[in-house]
């Protein structure tokens, strides 16, 4: 039995949850690792919490909320401004749009999803990048973000699940 400002307070904090995740997300991206190239080319942890959310939770993680986390990342990234908020809130739109697709499936299906989701961000920040440089880029270091992603999506999604399915959120 839990008081009623206890109970409240869990309330706020699952609410936000996804909101403070992304937000780690991509605050741990942006960090300096000091291992050769993984800087340029880490893992795409944003894109996989909001891919994550966007299926399973999409009302706490609002577009308003995507755009937010997308703005900050190209903020802190060093990118053009707008391309990550751009795209993230693309992914948001068509993933709670298909989300009947991957809510009622197996695992491997959302994982197959995040796979397509996550080479055709790669080729449009590719795309989107090279058009801002005025310069064709070679797409390796897009595609290798990409191949990281979809090996690092199994474990980001089982510690997205671990705070989405807590009982402690439960009332």
């Amino acid at each position: 039995m839990r008081s009623p400002f206890a109970r409240r307070l869990i309330s706020v904090v699952a609410g936000v949850a996804p909101i403070l995740i992304a937000l780690l997300c991509v605050i741990i991206g942006v960090l300096p690792l000091n291992l050769p190239g993984i800087a340029s080319i880490g893992p795409a942890l944003t894109l996989m919490a909001v891919y994550y959310w966007s299926i399973f939770a999409p009302l706490l993680l609002p577009p308003p909320a995507v755009f937010l986390v997308g703005l900050v990342q190209d903020l802190l990234g060093g990118g053009p401004i707008g391309l990550n908020a751009l795209i993230l809130l693309a992914v948001c739109g068509l993933v709670v749009n298909q989300r009947r697709v991957f809510i009622a499936r197996a695992f491997h299906m959302a994982w197959f999803g995040f796979m397509l989701i996550s080479l055709g961000v790669a080729f449009v920040s590719w795309g989107l990048v090279s058009l801002f440089n005025m310069s064709l880029l070679t797409p390796a270091p897009f595609l290798v973000q990409s191949g990281l992603s979809i090996a690092l999506y199994p474990v980001s999604s089982w510690l997205f699940s671990r705070v989405h399915l807590d009982p402690a959120y439960r009332a």
